[in-house]
């Protein structure tokens, strides 16, 4: 009877957890939490890896130099969860592999029998990572949008990303029915002390995880591409210092939010606090690189997906 074939995503989680017994010291309990698996299937991961011919005296497996960026990134940054995936050389793309490996991360979130609160920004790589996602029931969660979701002209707009999530997942669901970036500060105050906004705001901020996408603030800006601001708004961002927006508020490159501006007007809420929350930015590439350095100095995050090439430049940061 020939042998069952391996898939290449068992292999990456057979990988993943030789690495972290093998390479990391972490015993089968410990991966198991880790992982989000039981004992048991760590144990068969562990002796996947090695009938595989995954561990030798290395981890012969591409994902082991992803393991170890991440490992450095967690040390140097003091990050409470990183996750690297391979860079394609020939490739454009600002999400391929980072989409992929931030849905699975929310997959290990979302299969939790406790119920959490999970917090959702907007973006590119957040959609293309929802649009990873496999269907999942899961009513004890609750999904709230972290930002606003009507465009200028009165539209939805199109990166956010709520109610992509609450159709897979088949949890409560709690947009923020509020423009990204108000006409005024006094109009942002006045929305905010709506009674149906209240309780979302006050749901985002007990978020247990978010996750976050960091947006650019070069010539091609989403903010501006997507119009929620005019290009002297962004010259003026730029002018003041701004390097990148995270669910439509600027930061500079310390992570300092900049004063007044459009930051003034942007209706989302506060980033949850790394104090009581995962909150992980997922991003990559030469573009995003200021913004996620800005975010790690500034500890707005704590958890980062990335790939190699930009884990790479973080490292080699002075």
């Amino acid at each position: 009877m020939s042998k069952p074939e391996v898939t290449t995503t068992r292999l990456d989680d057979a990988a993943r957890a030789g690495w972290l017994y093998y390479v990391a010291g972490n015993t089968q309990d410990e991966i198991a939490a880790k992982l989000g698996i039981s004992r048991q299937s760590a144990q068969r991961m562990v002796s996947l890896a090695v009938s595989e011919g995954l561990v030798k005296v290395r981890l012969d497996h591409p994902i082991a130099r992803c393991l170890d960026l991440g490992a450095q990134l967690r040390e140097r940054f003091a990050l409470k969860m990183t996750e690297v995936v391979p860079t394609d050389p020939g490739s454009t793309s600002t999400t391929l592999g980072v989409a992929d490996a931030a849905a699975a991360e929310m997959t290990r979130w979302l299969k939790s029998e406790t119920p959490i609160v999970l917090g959702i920004g907007t973006g590119r790589t957040l959609k293309a990572a929802i649009e990873q996602l496999s269907p999942i029931e899961c009513p004890q969660h609750k999904v709230v949008s972290l930002t606003g979701n009507i465009s200028p002209d009165g539209s939805a707009a199109y990166y956010n990303v709520i109610f992509n999530i609450a159709d897979k997942i088949k949890a409560r669901s709690f947009p923020m029915p509020l423009p990204v970036i108000a006409s005024s500060p006094e109009e942002r105050e006045l929305l905010h002390a709506q009674a149906m906004i209240r309780p979302v705001l006050e749901l985002a901020a007990m978020a247990n995880v978010a996750f976050l996408g960091i947006g650019d603030l070069g010539d091609e800006a989403p903010l501006f591409v997507d119009g929620f601001i005019s290009r002297q708004e962004l010259g003026a961002l730029r002018s003041a210092g701004a390097v990148c927006e995270i669910i439509g508020r600027a930061f500079d490159r310390n992570g300092s939010p900049i004063a007044g501006l459009t930051n003034e007007r942007v209706a989302s809420a506060p980033i949850p606090s790394c104090e009581t929350a995962m909150v992980i930015a997922t991003a990559m590439g030469a573009r995003k690189m200021q913004g996620i350095s800005a975010a790690i100095k500034g500890k707005l995050i704590n958890g980062l997906i990335t790939d190699e090439q930009t884990a790479e430049m973080l490292l080699g940061e002075k």
